[in-house]
């Protein structure tokens, strides 16, 4: 009887720890209401903790994901006007971010303010989600937000590892096309949830894919160990990079891979052969001409080989 008693706890134990490791994300979410004066905050609070339970305990995707797995993000909602009794409007900053094989630094992936960000919502009201139909802007933002993050942190770990996170995201901008909401439509603007949907799953964009895996898990994967291959490969994977602005200078995922990296790619080859501070830094100031004189860095920063 007693080791029947102990099966049972133990069956649970490590059911709950296996429902534990489910969960893909943990993801750090911040509601900021500063901005708003003269009303109840408590329903900002509210607010916080539905997203937060929303984002990190919903199964996202059919992987079990270990604890030291789980993919590390942020999302900062800044509430700037109260526009009705359970209507908001405001920005929402997503952030990822990538552990890098062997070392304690971890790699920007995008971090991007959506600056047109309106939702209703009520306290203490549940937040519903469906991949077939679009129920709410507050839980269709952050399930695409979601994905994204999905798809960018997949593809950065196999070739083309995130196609079916992007697709899930291209469905849910598809869903929200009857939304009245900004953001979700191409005569929104050219820099959007729309947008950011259409690039990834674009077919005409498969260099910057193929950037995301040659650029973190043959190059920034492979430095801790042997830092002249890595580099070499973030040099060529640059070259991805160069191809797309060639022909679409003005792509919206292009624009936001260099906003993440251009810090990253400077410190990366303040180290390497002159030969390669160069081609890089010529490549970097031809697609980010705006900010052409911070790659001067690079070339001043000495050479380690000849």
């Amino acid at each position: 009887m007693k080791r029947s008693l102990v099966s049972v706890i133990i069956a649970v134990c490590v059911l709950f720890t296996n429902l534990l490791a489910a969960q893909e994300l943990k993801c750090d979410i911040r509601v900021s209401s500063n901005q708003v004066a003269g009303t109840d905050k408590t329903v900002f609070e509210s607010l916080q903790t539905a997203i937060y339970e929303f984002i990190n305990n919903t199964k996202w995707t059919n992987i079990n994901f270990k604890t030291t797995e789980k993919i590390e993000c942020s999302i900062a909602i800044t509430i700037k006007e109260r526009t009705g009794s359970d209507s908001f409007s405001g920005e929402i900053n997503m952030a990822l971010r990538r552990p890098c094989y062997k070392a304690s630094y971890t790699s920007p992936i995008i971090n991007y303010v959506d600056q047109r960000f309106s939702f209703n919502y009520m306290d203490g009201q549940p937040l519903d989600f469906s991949m077939n139909t679009h129920i709410s802007d507050l839980t269709s933002t952050l399930a695409f937000y979601v994905y994204t993050f999905l798809g960018l942190d997949f593809d950065s770990f196999s070739q083309d590892g995130g196609k079916s996170f992007f697709e899930a995201a291209q469905q849910i901008v598809n869903n929200a096309q009857s939304s009245s909401q900004v953001g979700w439509k191409a005569m929104d603007g050219n820099k959007n949830r729309y947008w950011m949907a259409e690039n990834m799953t674009n077919s005409s964009y498969e260099p910057l894919h193929q950037f995301m895996y040659e650029y973190h898990r043959l190059g920034l994967d492979v430095m801790s160990e042997k830092p002249d291959e890595g580099r070499a490969s973030i040099l060529k994977s640059l070259e991805y990079l160069q191809s797309v602005y060639s022909t679409y200078p003005t792509c919206f995922w292009l624009q936001l891979i260099i906003e993440a990296k251009r810090d990253e790619i400077i410190n990366v080859f303040s180290e390497g052969s002159q030969q390669e501070k160069t081609k890089a830094a010529n490549i970097m100031k031809q697609i980010d001409p705006s900010k052409s004189s911070q790659y001067d860095a690079i070339l001043q920063g000495g050479s380690k080989k000849g």
